[in-house]
């Protein structure tokens, strides 16, 4: 009932830019936490990135200073924008928002995820 889809991944150079874009649509009555996050093949999803309705942020240690996390409410929609990109930050990057489906209830939706290749 609800989606979150991810675009602007693709190959990059390192020391480049990418912005990624996420927009949630469906049964949404309100969205409290967005964040992004990243799974390599072999290790566990880890959290790159999270913006709060009231719009605090939260970032892993290795992207400060180089990525930057934002949202537009109004589109329920989350951004990262990534700068000075290295091969380690070589992920698919997965969209995740907290949404308010019932008055007690959050779920944690996923997008698709979108592939991020930092080549050296």
């Amino acid at each position: 009932q609800v989606q979150l889809v991810e675009s602007g991944g693709g190959l990059v150079q390192a020391g480049g830019s990418l912005g990624l874009s996420c927009a949630a649509s469906g049964r949404i009555f309100s969205i409290n936490t967005m964040g992004w996050y990243r799974q390599t093949p072999g290790k566990l999803r880890e959290l790159v990135a999270t913006i709060a309705s009231g719009g605090t942020t939260n970032y892993a240690d290795s992207v400060k200073g180089r990525f930057t996390i934002s949202r537009d409410s109004a589109k329920n929609a989350v951004y990262l924008q990534m700068s000075s990109l290295k091969p380690e930050d070589t992920a698919v990057y997965y969209c995740n928002a907290n949404v308010r489906t019932n008055l007690y209830k959050w779920d944690d939706y996923w997008g698709q995820g979108t592939q991020v290749t930092v080549s050296s």
